[in-house]
C-alpha cells in the first residue's frame, strides 16, 4: 500500500499540472470564468496535499500537523462546490454569496489537528450530498455521456470512502490513513484523465446536458422537423461547420430560433448537445479530406474544417474514431491499397 501510494501520488501531482494546462483553456470554460479559476485552484489545492502526503510517506515530514495542511484540507470541498455548480446546475448564482462557502477555511489553521481532519471531512459529507443529487438529477441525459458519469461516480464512491475514514481517524492509523487518503486521490486523478481522455471537452457537454435538465421547454411553437431540416441543409449544403467562429447564437441566428430553442432541439431531437454536433460534422469533413487530399497537411484539414487549433483537432478527432488523423489516414491508406 505505501508503494502504491507513493507511485498514485507522483502520479496526480503531475496530472494536476497538465490538466491544468491542457484542460483549462479558454474554449472550454467559456462564459464560465468562475468554473474555469476554481477549476485550476482545486489542482493546485490537490497538488499541495499530495506533495504533503508525499513528503510524510517518504521521509516521514509532518508537514500534514501545519497550519497550511489543514487550510489546503478545508479548501477542498468548498472549491470543488465552486468549481462543479456552474456545469452541473447551470447556473452560479450570485458570485459573492457563492464565495461565502470558503469561510470556513479562515478558521482551518486554529484548529487543533485531531479536530480539524474529522471536522473537514464533515463539512465535506455536506457537499457529497450535493454532488450526488445533483448527479442524479442528469439522470435524464445519461445518454449523451453515460461512461463519463460512471467516472464521476467512482470519483464520489472514492470521496465517500475517504470521507469515512476521516470521519473514523482515530480508529485508522495514521500511516494507514494517508496511505489510503494518498491512494484515493491518485485513483480519482486516473479516473478523471480517462474521462477527459474519452470525452476531451466534458465540462461543455455536461454544462448542455445540465442546461435541458433545468430549462422549461422552449419548442412548444417551433415546427421541430422543419427546423430540424433547416438545420441539416445548413450544415449539408452550406456547410457552416467549417467557420470556426460558429457558436450557438451565431448558427440560432441563421435558423430564427433562441439559442436556448436551438440548444434544446439539437439535445431532445438529435440526444447530442450542440458542441459534439459541430464537432461530428467537422470531424466527418476531415475523413473525406484526409483521404481524398492525401498530400494536404493534417494541421490544414483541421483548419479547412473549421478546428480552431491544432490540439483541439486531434481531441475531437481522437474522441471521435479513436485514432489521430495521421492514424486514420495511414490506416485507410493501407486498406486502399491492399
Amino acid at each position: 500500500m505505501h508503494t502504491l501510494a507513493l507511485l498514485l501520488t507522483g502520479f496526480s501531482v503531475f496530472s494536476a499540472l497538465l490538466v491544468a494546462l491542457e484542460h483549462f483553456r479558454g474554449d472550454n470554460y467559456k462564459g464560465q470564468l468562475l468554473a474555469q479559476v476554481m477549476g485550476v485552484l482545486l489542482l493546485l489545492i490537490l497538488a499541495g496535499l499530495q506533495l504533503s502526503h508525499f513528503a510524510y510517506l517518504q521521509q516521514g515530514s509532518l508537514f500534514i500537523h501545519s497550519p497550511v495542511y489543514q487550510v489546503l484540507l478545508f479548501a477542498v470541498a468548498p472549491t470543488f462546490y465552486l468549481f462543479s455548480k456552474p456545469l452541473l446546475q447551470a447556473q452560479t448564482g450570485n458570485p459573492l454569496l457563492q464565495l461565502l462557502h470558503l469561510l470556513p477555511i479562515l478558521a482551518a489553521p486554529f484548529l487543533p489537528f485531531s479536530l480539524a481532519l474529522p471536522l473537514a471531512f464533515a463539512i465535506g459529507a455536506g457537499y457529497l450530498l450535493w454532488l450526488a443529487h445533483s448527479v442524479y438529477a442528469l439522470r435524464a441525459q445519461r445518454s449523451y455521456f453515460q461512461w463519463e458519469l460512471w467516472a464521476l461516480g467512482s470519483v464520489f464512491v472514492l470521496a465517500l470512502g475517504v470521507m469515512l475514514m476521516g470521519l473514523s481517524l482515530p480508529l485508522v492509523s495514521e500511516p494507514l490513513f494517508f496511505s489510503l487518503y494518498a491512494s484515493a486521490i491518485g485513483a480519482a486523478f486516473v479516473l478523471v484523465n480517462l474521462a477527459l481522455w474519452h470525452t476531451p471537452r466534458l465540462s461543455t457537454e455536461v454544462e448542455e446536458a445540465a442546461r435541458e435538465t433545468y430549462a422549461v421547454s422552449t419548442l412548444s411553437n417551433v415546427d421541430c422537423d422543419a427546423m430540424l431540416t433547416r438545420l441539416a441543409n445548413l450544415m449539408d449544403q452550406e456547410q457552416l461547420y467549417q467557420q470556426t467562429e460558429l457558436d450557438l447564437p451565431m448558427l440560432a441566428a441563421q435558423m430564427e430560433l433562441s439559442p436556448h430553442q436551438l440548444s434544446e432541439l439539437i439535445n431532445t431531437r438529435l440526444g447530442k448537445g450542440f458542441s459534439r454536433y459541430i464537432r461530428e460534422y467537422r470531424v466527418e469533413a476531415a475523413e473525406d479530406l484526409l483521404l481524398d487530399k492525401p498530400s494536404m497537411p493534417v494541421l490544414s484539414v483541421g483548419m479547412e474544417v473549421g478546428f480552431a487549433s491544432q490540439s483541439n483537432f486531434y481531441d475531437a478527432f481522437r474522441e471521435m474514431t479513436g485514432m489521430s488523423p495521421g492514424q486514420y489516414r495511414k490506416i485507410n491508406k493501407l486498406q486502399v491499397a491492399e
